[in-house]
């Protein structure tokens, strides 16, 4: 199944509590949930004003539908192609 990437334009998100990253978090798998299995978040990195989330999705649909269920920004959708890491200069 394809992953993608999203990148949620959230001023002062590297200032949000971890109260507050839990409440989101738990909204966003309350709906999740309710999406059943076709959809997964893997994980977040949180920057000063952005969050960069990971999702295995069937297609960018699902992904733009799940934001919309949590009144998310997906201000942007990348599939990612391929991944690399320090072990791919390995021979």
């Amino acid at each position: 199944m394809p992953k993608y990437i999203i990148e949620r334009e959230i001023p002062g998100a590297g200032s949000l509590t971890a109260h507050d990253l839990q409440g989101i978090s738990q909204k966003s798998c309350g709906i999740l949930n309710e999406m059943g299995p076709k959809i997964q978040w893997l994980e977040s990195y949180v920057t000063d004003d952005k969050v960069y989330c990971v999702y295995i999705a069937p297609d960018e649909a699902t992904v733009k539908a799940h934001a919309k269920q949590g009144g998310f920004p997906a201000n942007r959708i990348s599939q990612i192609k391929t991944m690399i890491d320090p072990t791919t200069a390995e021979s």
